[in-house]
């Protein structure tokens, strides 16, 4: 693979070595950086100022790249060869490779997607998985602009990669799978209809369920 130069270079760059960037997603800008470095996503808990029981999701560029670092059963293979890439967060087992990962919340599970951004795909190829939040303080809106992403993050951030328009995205769905039975942990931009049309056999217990 040729590296990437420019801009995205630089912030995939930066990302290995364990500095913040930030990214659009097809939902909203992301705080990201590598997964497997402690002191990298204790960077991004101390940006966000996120309380340490919410875990980091991780964005990755294909389902072969979350196989390596999530355990998949039917029903996440199924709904990420569906709904992938896209608004859809699966909650599911760590595999091996990131038993480890010190990701905050439960150390047994992962949350883990696809999006569907040429900018954040072409990053993600090049770094390998990522741990990537919502670019925000912890309880605030989204930032939508970069002027607003720099006057959150300032220096905290090595990186910004930030497009002309501002993101108006939603957040995305999160599924959690890890738990039994599916469960819808967040409703975003993929409704409750989408997936439970993908879970025939637990449309029941999805309906019966508010999300949160």
């Amino acid at each position: 693979m040729t590296p990437l130069e420019g801009p995205l270079g630089e912030a995939a760059a930066a990302a290995r070595r364990g500095e913040l960037i930030v990214f659009p997603t097809d939902t909203i800008y992301g705080l990201g950086t590598r997964p497997d470095d402690r002191a990298a996503t204790t960077r991004v808990f101390a940006a966000k100022h996120r309380p340490r029981d919410l875990e980091l999701p991780i964005l990755v560029a294909t389902i072969d790249m979350a196989r390596s670092v999530a355990v998949f059963d039917d029903r996440a293979e199924r709904l990420a060869g569906a709904c992938w890439p896209g608004p859809l967060t699966l909650v599911l087992a760590r595999a091996v490779d990131a038993a480890a990962w010190d990701l905050g919340g439960d150390p047994a599970t992962i949350g883990i997607r696809a999006p569907h951004h040429p900018l954040a795909l072409a990053l993600l190829a090049e770094t390998g998985p990522l741990a990537v939040t919502s670019a925000n303080r912890s309880g605030h809106p989204p930032a939508r602009t970069c002027d607003e992403l720099h006057r959150l993050f300032g220096q905290d951030v090595a990186v910004y990669l930030c497009q002309g328009d501002p993101l108006e995205g939603a957040a995305s769905t999160v599924l959690d799978l890890a738990h039994g039975p599916a469960s819808i942990l967040r409703e975003g931009v993929l409704g409750r209809d989408a997936i439970t049309k993908l879970l025939p056999d637990e449309a029941a217990l999805l309906d019966s369920r508010p999300s949160s």
